[in-house]
């Protein structure tokens, strides 16, 4: 009973780590396909044009965006 016992706290315990709980990414450009679909799983403009390239659609800015906590590095514009 007691062997049963150590092996089910083993056996739970080594699940308990191994097992993490999945996050949904969240990336600043989506693909919007001409048959309807919706992707918004690109870091930048260029990576989401080339998936877009050749099957049709557009990319657009992802609005519900935001990036991750923490210092970020600063955009020069020339005006």
């Amino acid at each position: 009973m007691v062997k049963l016992l150590l092996s089910a706290v083993a056996i739970l315990g080594t699940t308990s780590m191994l097992g993490t709980s999945a996050q949904a990414r969240n990336y600043p450009w989506c693909a919007q396909y001409c048959g309807g679909g919706l992707n918004c799983g690109f870091v930048s403009f260029a990576q989401c044009m080339a998936t877009v390239r050749g099957m049709g659609g557009f990319c657009i800015h992802n609005n519900l965006y935001q990036p991750p906590p923490g210092p970020h590095r600063r955009r020069g514009y020339l005006y």
